[in-house]
């Protein structure tokens, strides 16, 4: 549990350096919860003898940063729109659009690469099993949150460029007092 609230706080902060804003993260990181609940329900049904361990501990990890992948390429893209002249709903349904394409063929890339593990046998099958399973079914679980979740909380909490460009602030000059 330590290493992943490292995880996120370290993904966090490197994300508030990245949009130079704390509410993008958040969008980002909303779905993280989610795909891990969806990796740990494979995990606690028991299937093939998985067991919470520290290879499933790596695995848990090496889906909070492709999660997040997910996440960053679709608010990156949707801030760029709103910079462009986009409305919030706008960029967020043209970033959902435009990046469902390289989501999915990087989920179908792990998912193909992380089945050798499920099926591993032999010596260590059973560590390599339990990584597979979670990054598996974790970033089949996650993607299908990201895709719907991240433009939801988008609309909700991500910054609207638009009002900003349409009302701005009032600039004070120096040495004069605001009113």
């Amino acid at each position: 549990m330590i290493s992943i609230v490292f995880a996120m706080i370290i993904i966090f902060l490197v994300l508030a350096a990245l949009f130079e804003s704390f509410r993008d993260p958040v969008i980002v990181l909303i779905s993280v919860p989610m795909s891990i609940c969806g990796a740990l329900i494979f995990i606690s049904l028991g299937i093939g003898d998985a067991s919470l361990n520290i290879y499933t501990q790596v695995g848990l990890i090496t889906l909070i940063g492709l999660i997040s992948k997910h996440g960053i390429l679709i608010v990156q893209f949707a801030n760029d729109l709103q910079k462009e002249g986009k409305s919030k709903r706008e960029a967020i349904e043209q970033a959902a659009a435009v990046r469902l394409r390289p989501i999915l063929m990087t989920t179908a890339a792990m998912v193909l690469g992380v089945l050798p593990l499920v099926f591993a046998s032999g010596a260590g099958a059973a560590g390599r099993y339990n990584m597979g399973l979670v990054i598996t079914t974790g970033i089949s679980i996650g993607t299908i949150f990201t895709l719907f979740v991240v433009p939801a909380m988008y609309m909700l909490l991500a910054y609207d460029h638009q009002a900003q460009k349409d009302h701005p602030a009032e600039r004070v000059k120096p040495g004069t007092v605001a009113h």
